[in-house]
């Protein structure tokens, strides 16, 4: 199971970007989902996350500003990130609980649960 992000960029102040999450590989679904951040210099923080059922929750600094959501047929997060800051640069990463299928040394099938995390992508918000 691989948790690919994508969508970081360079953008200017007061612009948008969208972040995506992808589970690929033996995914059955996904649980819980999360997109955190960290600058240089400082602790990875929790930006937004977002329950299997779609209850979400926001970091006070991204309120107003940031979506997260899902696409649960394709096992993807996103992260919209309007009236970016500077303070909003960071390299951002996602975080999902997922559900994978692997076999037994019999042979038979088994539903695991593991936490991955993405490979980070880079937000740099800067005129």
């Amino acid at each position: 199971v691989q948790l690919q992000a994508s969508g970081g960029g360079l953008v200017q102040p007061g612009g948008s970007l969208r972040l995506s999450c992808a589970a690929s590989g033996r995914v059955t679904s996904v649980n819980d989902m999360a997109w955190y951040r960290q600058a240089p210099g400082k602790r990875r923080e929790l930006v937004a996350g977002i329950t299997a059922g779609g209850a979400t929750n926001y970091a006070d600094s991204v309120k107003g500003r940031f979506t997260i959501s899902r696409d649960n047929a394709k096992n993807t997060g996103y992260l919209q990130m309007n009236s970016l800051k500077p303070e909003d640069t960071a390299v951002y990463y996602c975080n999902a609980e997922v559900n994978y299928l692997y076999y037994t040394d019999d042979g038979a099938p088994v539903v695991g649960k593991n936490d991955y995390w993405g490979q980070g992508t880079l937000v740099t918000v800067s005129s």
